[in-house]
This record gives structure tokens, sequence and C-alpha cells, in this order.
């Protein structure tokens, strides 16, 4: 198995919203954020070479909606996804697998393009199965209203239209070259990857740790459906997983792309170091 990082770009969202109840005298410090409150996150992606499959782990916002959507995240920096896959030596038609860990436009939003004359959506990887979690997917398209703006219907619904969706089973072992922790906090059913890498197990943490300082137990995101259920979450990987031998890459992290993790003197878990995938 190989692993690589793709980088879909980065956006900015509110550091209230991303810090939840922690005070912003504390969050600042961490990711200072600009005069509108805002701060830079990245969408950081993986790619899993596996045999003759290779696995793209979520995909980024896209590039179909207009300019007043994009308005609101102040999209910046060099990085698409199609120039991180060439990095590698790949591009969109050799992606075998689209797995979305949940449907947050995000996450999915690169999973769908405009076809050439613009009058309809097709497919971004024309020979890719996408995975879906059934009981994400329900919610996704029945959407509450909490929730409405992060699933758009053109990032979704054309992704069972062209016959290319199927979803994951149990633990996904029979379906995937790697397990799935399935949590309830941020959004119902979002699933993590799990990877067995070099000795390492390596937690791809979507939005239950988008960055290395939602480690700590009282950072959850105000846009969790179910905050204390994304602490349970959070406990249950800490529980499952040694920290010694897990690995966290974060999808959101604006600068460290995987973290080690250390059992504090209190018993507590907490950040070791952070390095790129690379390294490992």
């Amino acid at each position: 198995m190989e692993l690589y990082t793709i980088h879909a770009g980065s956006f900015k969202l509110d550091g209230g919203a991303m810090f939840g109840v922690v005070p912003k005298s504390m969050w600042n410090k961490l990711n200072t954020a600009d005069d509108n409150n805002m701060c830079s996150w990245a969408m950081r992606c993986l790619l899993v070479k596996d045999g003759n499959r290779l696995i793209l782990i979520d995909n980024g916002m896209g590039d179909k909606q207009d300019a007043k959507f994009f308005g609101h995240y102040y999209l910046h920096g060099d990085d698409t996804l199609d120039k991180s896959l060439a990095k590698h030596g790949f591009k969109r038609d050799d992606i075998t697998d689209v797995f979305l860990t949940h449907l947050h436009f995000d996450h999915c939003g690169g999973s769908i393009q405009w076809n050439k004359d613009r009058t309809g959506y097709e497919p971004a990887f024309k020979n890719a199965t996408y995975w879906s979690h059934p009981a994400h997917w329900d919610w996704a398209t029945n959407p509450n209203a909490r929730e409405k703006a992060s699933f758009l219907k053109e990032n979704i619904l054309p992704i069972k239209e062209s016959g290319h969706l199927k979803m994951i089973e149990g633990d996904g072992s029979t379906q995937m070259p790697f397990k799935i922790f399935t949590c309830k906090g941020h959004t119902e059913s979002m699933m993590l990857p799990v990877i067995s890498y070099k000795g390492h197990t390596i937690v791809y943490c979507a939005d239950l740790f988008p960055s290395r300082w939602h480690i700590a137990m009282p950072y959850i995101m105000a846009y969790d459906v179910r905050p204390l259920d994304s602490m349970k979450d959070k406990e249950a990987i800490f529980s499952q997983f040694p920290a010694e031998k897990t690995i966290l890459y974060f999808e959101h992290d604006p600068s460290a792309e995987c973290g080690s993790l250390i059992k504090t003197d209190r018993g507590s878990i907490a950040l070791d170091k952070t390095f790129p995938l690379t390294e490992l």
C-alpha cells in the first residue's frame, strides 16, 4: 500500500464556529483570525494506492458553484486537486474509488462537475465507484434545517443518478483495504478510514479532529449536530487505538498533515509532534 497527500485548496471559516465554546482569547493564539474573524483551513485529501485500486478519500469543494458561494469561503493558495494528483503522477481518470467521509460540501463538492456544455452534471472521476454510508446518505438527502446549507443537492444527487454510487457495509473491511470508524457527533454516520500503514494506525480524521488543536476534548466545532457525542467519538478513538502507535491525519489543519499522540501523566491524550506523511 502507498499513501499520498492530496491538497484540494485552502479556504476560510469563522474561527468561533470552528472552535465552538473555546474563547477567542485562547483559540486566536492557535490559528489567528483576520478582521472578519475568519481563519484559514486546508482541504487535505488522501490517496490510497492498493494493488490495482486508487482510492481518493474526500475531494474538497470543487469549482461548479457560483462566485457568490465561493465569496463566502475566501478560497486562496495555489493548491488544486488536479495539480496535487499530477505531482504524484496521477490524473482523475486513474481514480478507481472515491470514498466520501461525509457529504458536507467541503468534503464532496469535487465529486461532481459540469458537463462539457454546462447543461448538466457528471462525475468528476468518470471511472470511479463512489462510496457513502447508507444512514448518512439518507441523512444528507433529507437534510435537517441546521445542516441543509452544507448538503448541496448538486454535489450529492448526481452521484446516484450517474449509477456510480455504492454503500459501505459494516466496518468496510470487505470493500476497502482499511477499516472504518463511524461517528455520529459531527453529522450522522461520518466515516473515518483507519489505515494500517508501516506499523502505524493512521486515522483519517475528517471533521472529528479537523486540526491538531481539536485533540483536546472541549475543542468541538459549533457545526457539530451532537457535540456531546463528538466527545464520546474522540474518547472511543483514544480507547480503541493505543496512543503510541496511532497517527492522526488532519483534513483541515492549515499546516500540519499528521500528528502523533502521547498519553500524559494525568492519563489524557495529547499531541506529541506534527510531521508530513512522507516522514513515515
